[in-house]
């Protein structure tokens, strides 16, 4: 009766960890919602140097109301960015970077989807833009209005673009932007002083965005405000913590800021060695500025002052990151989310990475590198059998301490401790490869949510995204039926292909002592093929391709120790008469 009723007991968890798991899920981690937030009063310098950009859509804006993406676009005047990863424009109207496309990645896996769009004009649904300029008391100085004169284009590698505007009070000042092969525009601010006196301006660069696109923030992969400040890498921002406070100002000399979703980053990087502050600021209406604001210089009459700032618009592929790393950018490969445990996904990341390279295909790159591990690991599996060999011998016995010392817990522990010595057991040799399998099946997780690598990458038939959950749902007869059953319902073929193997082989080990623990394991594959269901189609190919070599690693080992196999068929088949009888007589 005891057993039946356990037995009810974690079936019902079971299903309670199945119906919970979406709710907790989407109650703890919800999208990011907008919230308003009124402006903080600064010096007149600094507020000046804020209110340059205006952009901001007001709070309770509708689609009506927002400003149409193809008339933005198609206004005159701008000048065509076309370098070999982003394309675009450069509008003249405030010397604004508003319009970014990224060539290298595809909104879908439909080809005919088009490039991601990254940056967008003010106003629109989608802004993000950044405007380079400078503020000054006594000074008139550009501003969001401001239509600045260009020279050259379309911006490529080596052909630059200058933008120029005269205030007629004897003050030219010129933006020229360059940019590379890859993501990063470099921009010179400079200001050519002729009045009959010195002026005091300060330069400024920051970057407007909407959260309305922007991804979920969850405890594992942070999106949003991102920084590096003396020497390290600050995730600790989200946009309800600017919406809070109003203004952010982390703490540390400023290396680089912006914001961050799981695929895509935008920074600005300061000129090295001149002195700058960076800081996040919401703007009310669900956008947000990231903003990086020099010293003050005084230009003398007949002089001229000139800033150098980045801006990284792009992807966050690592090659590239880690390049702009190793040419000065401090901690800029970091921009991706490896968390705590880098020092471990880098090396399977690379890896895996080698192997895609060697084979062309991501799936079967996976498949190679499970093959890898699990060769790694097996002379670990070799001893774990030799020691479940030796914990079986002992059983004899150990069931003769359980039956001599039932009525006494201390002392049974302390004659199995005693038993387990002085055979020389060790009955957590069993667990070791279990506990190693779980470090690299996170990496690998972990990897496959937020390396763009993974992205859109196929593998056959119908996995066209590894990186996405099997859209193969059996429910809906793989989308023949017109409907999307609940998540937790949408079992793919992939979760089924993982529910079998792993029954397989809990029915290929020994029989656990108690019957109640025995059932339990036979549940367990059920319930992870429901649980599995909504992770990446890439880490359930390495989960089954790692069941599969296990049982045929089993099968390999039980051959070298029949012993151990003959027993596990005997204990197999008298539980099995025992239930029978148990059941008979009930």
């Amino acid at each position: 009766m005891d057993n039946q009723r356990n037995l009810i007991i974690a079936v019902v968890l079971s299903l309670a960890l199945l119906l919970g798991f979406d709710l907790v899920m989407s109650r703890f981690y919800p999208q990011q919602a907008t919230v308003e937030q009124a402006e903080r009063v600064d010096s007149p310098m600094r507020r000046a140097a804020l209110e340059a950009g205006g952009g901001e859509i007001a709070p309770g804006a509708t689609q009506a109301m927002v400003r149409d993406m193809a008339g933005e676009l198609a206004a005159p005047g701008r000048v065509r960015i076309d370098a070999p990863a982003v394309a675009g424009s450069i509008n003249p109207t405030g010397a604004r970077i508003d319009d970014l496309v990224l060539k290298r990645h595809q909104q879908t896996v439909e080809r005919e989807s088009g490039p991601i769009r990254w940056f967008a004009p003010a106003g629109t649904p989608v802004q993000q833009f950044a405007q380079f300029g400078w503020v000054g008391e006594g000074v008139v100085t550009p501003d969001a209005n401001t239509v600045w004169r260009a020279q050259g284009g379309p911006l490529a590698p080596g052909q630059p673009v200058v933008l120029q505007w005269d205030n007629g009070q004897g003050q030219v000042f010129t933006n020229r932007f360059g940019i590379d092969a890859d993501y990063m525009i470099t921009i010179e601010q400079s200001v050519a002083n002729s009045a009959g006196g010195p002026v005091a301006l300060r330069p400024y660069a920051f970057i407007n965005r909407t959260s309305r696109t922007a991804d979920p923030d969850t405890w594992n992969v942070h999106s949003g405000p991102i920084g590096a400040y003396s020497g390290s890498i600050d995730f600790g921002w989200d946009y309800d913590d600017v919406d809070e406070g109003g203004t952010v100002v982390p703490e540390g000399t400023t290396g680089w800021l912006g914001f961050t979703d799981i695929y895509w980053f935008s920074a600005l990087i300061p000129q090295q060695g001149a002195r700058s502050q960076g800081e996040f600021r919401a703007l009310g209406g669900g956008t947000y500025r990231a903003d990086l604001l020099y010293d003050p210089v005084i230009i003398a009459s007949g002089m001229q002052a000139t800033r150098t700032t980045r801006l990284f618009a792009g992807a966050k592929e690592s090659e590239v990151l880690d390049a702009y790393e190793a040419a000065g950018i401090d901690n800029f490969g970091l921009a991706i989310d490896w968390g705590w445990f880098r020092w471990f996904m880098k090396p399977i990341f690379w890896l895996l990475l080698t192997l895609y390279e060697a084979v062309g295909n991501f799936g079967v790159a996976i498949i190679l590198l499970t093959v890898v591990i699990r060769a790694l690991m097996f002379p670990i599996a070799q001893r774990q059998f030799a020691s479940m060999a030796q914990l079986r011998a002992v059983q004899p016995k150990m069931k003769a301490l359980q039956e001599r010392h039932k009525e006494d817990k201390p002392k049974l522990q302390q004659e199995m401790a005693k038993l387990y010595k002085d055979e020389k057991v060790n009955p957590l040799a069993g667990c070791l490869p279990i506990f190693l399998q779980i470090p690299i099946f996170f990496a690998l997780y972990k990897v496959l949510l937020i390396a763009i690598e993974m992205r859109h990458k196929p593998f056959v038939l119908w996995l066209e995204d590894l990186s996405a959950r099997d859209p193969a749902t059996i429910l809906n007869l793989f989308g023949l039926l017109p409907f999307s059953p609940p998540s937790f319902l949408a079992i793919g073929v992939l979760a089924v292909l993982l529910g079998v193997t792993m029954w397989l082989q809990f029915k290929l080990n020994p029989a656990a002592m108690d019957p109640v623990q025995q059932q339990v394991f036979m549940i367990m594959p059920w319930l992870l093929m429901f649980v599995m269901a909504p992770f990446a189609a890439g880490l359930l190919l390495y989960w089954i391709t790692s069941n599969i070599l296990t049982l045929a690693q089993q099968k390999y080992l039980y051959s070298k120790h029949p012993q151990l196999k003959a027993l596990a068929d005997k204990e197999r088949e008298d539980r099995a008469r025992a239930a029978a009888e148990r059941e008979a007589k009930s």
